[in-house]
């Protein structure tokens, strides 16, 4: 996988959105996106993702054989990706750099980076869409989160240098995973980049809200929290790490 097919543009609706489109029309990748800037910008749950000029804004389109329900773990196989990619490329590396379940990058414990996996099923097998948006130049305020940048920690990069780094350790990543059959190293790489067992963290699923300790990964990728002296296992919902 290299960076010769990338389309970039000046301003997008979505790059996932427009690598979806594209996939509806034949393509297959792998392409990646690239914006400058975003006008609709999405997040999970479908929340907005604020898309300045000078921040990463990119998707990767490619087409898997995979089960759709695999997919999810792309988010963990990406998320180690642009973890290594970050480390290679900033001098000094913030110590404090941590993956959160299942999609965020942190540096000291404030959001910095995002990803949004988004598949659909067509002849050709599972179009998946791999969305990463990195704070680089500046980040939201107002938000209910605390978040951070990039050159508040001393690295001031151009989008294109960072997608470089990222498309490397993507493509490396992937063929790890293997569609799913390489996954328990994904998960052991993802938990040597996390925050630590027994970090008190909450988990909001929509129906409930929770708050216990940090207990890792099952093997399908999963979260798995210890609360009132049972472990609990989550495919989905909004962690927040308990400081």
């Amino acid at each position: 996988m290299t960076l010769d097919r990338v389309v970039a543009l000046s301003a997008v609706d979505s790059t996932n959105a427009e690598a979806a489109r594209r996939a509806q029309a034949g393509e297959r990748g792998p392409l990646w996106i690239l914006a400058e800037v975003q006008t609709a910008g999405r997040g999970r749950s479908g929340r907005g993702w604020s898309s300045e000029p000078g921040n990463l804004h990119a998707s990767l389109l490619v087409t898997l054989a995979l089960p759709q329900p695999k997919a999810y773990q792309l988010a963990l196989v990406t998320g180690v990706a642009v973890f290594d990619a970050l480390q290679a490329i900033m001098s000094p590396v913030p110590p404090e750099l941590r993956l959160k379940w299942p999609n965020d990058i942190l540096i000291g414990g404030e959001k910095t980076g995002g990803i949004l996996i988004e598949s659909s099923t067509n002849a050709a097998g599972l179009a998946a869409v791999i969305g990463i948006g990195v704070n680089i130049a500046s980040h939201p305020a107002g938000l209910d989160r605390p978040a951070t940048h990039l050159a508040a920690h001393g690295a001031h990069l151009e989008p294109r240098e960072l997608l470089n780094s990222i498309s490397g350790t993507l493509a490396a990543w992937l063929a790890v995973w293997d569609e799913g059959r390489g996954f328990a190293a994904v998960r052991e790489a993802w938990l040597t980049r996390a925050h630590p067992l027994g970090e008190r963290m909450g988990i909001n699923t929509g129906t409930e809200h929770v708050v216990g300790t940090f207990q890792g990964l099952d093997p399908d990728g999963s979260l798995l929290i210890a609360v009132d002296g049972s472990v609990r296992r989550f495919t989905f919902g909004d962690v927040s790490l308990q400081r």
